[in-house]
């Protein structure tokens, strides 16, 4: 294996040595499998585009509609960019312009409207996501608009015909409306296959069923859906009710800004984990309810406390980007070795805590034996070099060792602290002599 590593990293050195524009470095960066799957993305589209450009009738009233969809997608970037939009808060409404142009226009238009929208995004500072990031979504969504756009016209071909005034025909029809419902589902499918056949690429060991959907994004695309299929016909009805219907958009937008703004709160932006605040409060909360449950001493919830080993010698050998891989790539590998009940935090620096409740003492040095293995096998690559860490836990069990958080941090830290003592890569019981094996 590292045979093939150590080929593909000489392969983008000379990838980066041959082309020197600075926006294609990051993409040259990413594994070369990725680099294939998103040029290739990237060149249907643009063949694509090329091949409507030609076939493609002009019409006044289409380049109207068009024009009035992406200056209200414009007015809608430009009042978040207003209200502000922090780091790591990305979820937009912007399907809501995006669909009614894949639904009433021809393809053309749904080809063309995600690069002017990202164009439009990027003008308005929002340039922290690699150009080849970009253009990759805007070929993803462009592709999904017009798989979107020929099915529909194809299914109903006088059904996109928007009358200047009185009701437009098709909305009077239920078979059009679920066609254009089902189309508008099929516009959510393409677009999330294509990104999740590039975030697996990019991430081989993370499950799919994460990468395509989860709870929280299934509601999310669910009402960009609806809100898509209701501006569609308000446009389908008059393309001037696009006043009425931008308002709701941008409160929408500024709800889904503030769940995502919680939802930040509460997490450490390096590693995905709950950061220490959150944490504490979810530790609790879980104490409080082992408390009300029974007696302390009959009670099982342990706690962990694992350390890096010799971390500051990783940040000053290989720099702090490679350290912050180095604690991204343990966050997922505690995530992965836990149960979805228990509860996993950055304490902070280099340090990780865990809650594992329902579990006694022996079943809480299993699982910690377990993490410390999982770590030991890592290996994370910074540049030409291979990163190898061990990690140094210390445990200790409610009703035991403490009667509350506070308590129970305090005898994991002194466990851990002997588990250092003792060499590193150990696991220890506060008030135990015991250590697991440190051998891997």
């Amino acid at each position: 294996m590292s045979a093939v590593q150590d080929a593909i990293r000489q392969r983008q050195r000379g990838l980066r040595r041959l082309v020197r524009w600075p926006w294609a470095w990051p993409l040259l960066a990413m594994p070369l499998s990725l680099i294939v799957y998103v040029l290739t993305v990237i060149a249907v589209d643009l063949a694509l585009i090329g091949w409507e450009l030609a076939e493609t009738t002009w019409r006044a009233g289409d380049l109207g509609l068009a024009a009035a969809l992406l200056i209200a997608a414009a007015i809608c970037i430009e009042a978040i960019r207003r209200l502000g939009q922090p780091s790591g808060v990305s979820r937009d409404l912007l399907s809501a312009w995006w669909l009614p142009i894949a639904l009433l226009l021809p393809p053309i238009y749904a080809l063309l409207a995600p690069f002017v929208v990202g164009f439009a995004l990027y003008a308005r500072g929002q340039r922290a996501t690699p150009v080849y990031r970009r253009v990759f979504s805007s070929a993803a969504l462009g592709l999904a608009g017009a798989a979107t756009s020929v099915t529909f016209h194809r299914a109903w071909p006088q059904a996109t015909k928007v009358s200047l005034g009185g009701t437009p025909a098709w909305l009077t029809k239920p078979e059009v409306v679920l066609t254009a419902v089902g189309c508008a589902v099929l516009f959510s499918l393409v677009n999330t296959v294509i990104v999740a056949i590039a975030a697996h690429l990019a991430e081989p060991e993370a499950r799919v069923g994460e990468i395509l959907w989860d709870k929280e994004t299934f509601l999310l695309d669910l009402t960009e859906t609806c809100v898509g299929i209701l501006v569609a016909i308000t446009c389908a009805l008059s393309p001037l009710l696009l006043l009425v219907a931008l308002p709701p958009v941008i409160l929408l937008q500024r709800s889904l800004m503030h769940q995502q703004l919680q939802a930040a709160a509460r997490t450490d932006p390096k590693t995905g984990l709950l950061n220490a605040a959150a944490w504490q409060r979810e530790a609790d909360a879980e104490i409080n309810r082992t408390q009300r449950t029974g007696a302390p001493q009959n009670a099982n919830l342990s706690m962990l406390l694992i350390d890096v080993d010799h971390f500051k010698r990783v940040n000053d050998t290989h720099g702090h980007l490679a350290g912050d891989e180095v604690l991204r790539s343990l966050a997922t590998e505690l995530r992965q070795q836990v149960r979805d009940s228990d509860i996993v935090g950055r304490f902070g620096g280099e340090e990780f805590t865990v809650l594992l409740p329902r579990a006694d003492a022996a079943e809480a040095l299993a699982i910690a034996e377990r993490l410390r293995r999982g770590a030991g096998s890592l290996s994370i690559f910074a540049g030409d070099a291979r990163i190898g860490v061990t990690v140094s836990i210390g445990v200790a069990v409610y009703g035991q060792h403490g009667r509350d958080l506070f308590e129970l941090l305090a005898a994991a830290d002194l466990a851990l602290y002997r588990a250092k003592d003792k060499g590193r890569n150990q696991v220890c019981l506060y008030g135990g002599d015991e250590a697991a094996d440190p051998r891997p």
